[in-house]
């Protein structure tokens, strides 16, 4: 209200007037106070994002480092970035550290980094990481700065994993003692994390007076252009309130309306929630784009929740 006009004062009079002035021009509703625990949640989930932001960047420049040093080292372990590969990789950072040791050690080694699997698995895997070794482009290693990046940057990703999983326990643990994580979670295709995301960024229900403030506040409601005889006919979401809340609410429907078998025996699609997936291909059915079809399925659940939270009661998935 001061930045409003071009002379600068300060009284107490024109204080008053300002206040005066918003209160009739803006439709100003009272603060409402935020609980604690669902503060606390969200600083969790956003603290995790950030976090997992932080790794995949992390995980690019590994592979670039690794792609100069070690490529063949990536079809060894299933996964790439598990506890075990990592740690191997750490101990024969190159094709000329595997090849100068035996392959009994190599096992012996590989074991001791994994005592959950056997001894018959951890000679396989000698004997492919030492089939890799030999297939490696670089016999050795030219830039000794490449082996001490890779040393960094393995330590780094495991840092970040292990604080991951931390995260992942205090925000299981704080979102069970919350009555809407298990409303939410009935819906499904809604899993824990994303779960916790939606309740921590919605936050208490009562500040929304209906659900096309909930709506608004995802930023999922359609804008509007009109200027003289003109009137926008292809009007995109707002994209305001919570980026957060958005995205996930964007991964819960495409998960939603997934199939949920893993093996297919028949061409018959069985959606993870029959209702949000006739709503889709009614969608599709109609015309609409993919992207188009997916945010109308937002905006529907963004209906269900805040209907669900309201009434305290479970989803139920009939179609």
């Amino acid at each position: 209200a001061k930045s409003s006009s071009l002379r600068k004062v300060k009284t107490d009079a024109v204080d008053a007037y300002h206040l005066c002035e918003l209160f009739y021009k803006e439709e100003l509703e009272p603060y409402k106070k935020r609980g604690v625990q669902l503060l606390n949640l969200r600083n969790l989930t956003r603290q995790h994002e950030n976090i997992t932001g932080t790794l995949i960047q992390t995980k690019l420049q590994f592979q670039a480092i690794l792609d100069q040093v070690f490529p063949e080292y990536r079809g060894v372990f299933g996964d790439l970035y598990s506890v075990v590969s990592l740690l191997t990789l750490l101990e024969f950072p190159s094709s000329e550290d595997i090849l100068n040791t035996s392959e009994e050690t190599l096992s012996e080694k590989i074991n001791e980094l994994c005592r959950s699997r056997s001894i018959r698995w951890a000679n396989e895997k000698a004997n492919e990481l030492i089939a890799a070794a030999k297939r490696n482009p670089f016999e050795k290693t030219v830039y000794q700065s490449h082996l001490l990046s890779l040393d960094m940057f393995i330590n780094i990703i495991l840092q970040y994993k292990e604080h991951l999983s931390k995260l992942e326990s205090e925000i299981d643990a704080l979102a069970k003692e919350v009555e809407e994580y298990t409303i939410i979670k009935s819906i499904p295709g809604i899993g824990e994390k994303i779960t916790a995301t939606i309740i921590s960024e919605i936050g208490e229900i009562d500040r929304f007076d209906n659900p096309k403030k909930l709506v608004a506040f995802a930023g999922v409601d359609p804008s509007v252009f009109e200027s003289g005889k003109f009137t926008a006919t292809q009007n995109r979401i707002t994209k305001r309130g919570s980026s957060r809340l958005r995205h996930a609410l964007y991964m819960a429907v495409r998960c939603a309306i997934r199939d949920c078998r893993k093996k297919k025996t028949s061409d018959e699609i069985i959606p993870r929630n029959k209702k949000l997936r006739e709503f889709y291909d009614k969608k599709r059915a109609e015309g609409k784009p993919f992207k188009v079809a997916v945010i109308a399925c937002v905006n529907k659940l963004l209906h269900w929740i805040y209907a669900l939270l309201k009434s305290k009661s479970a989803f139920q998935d009939i179609a």
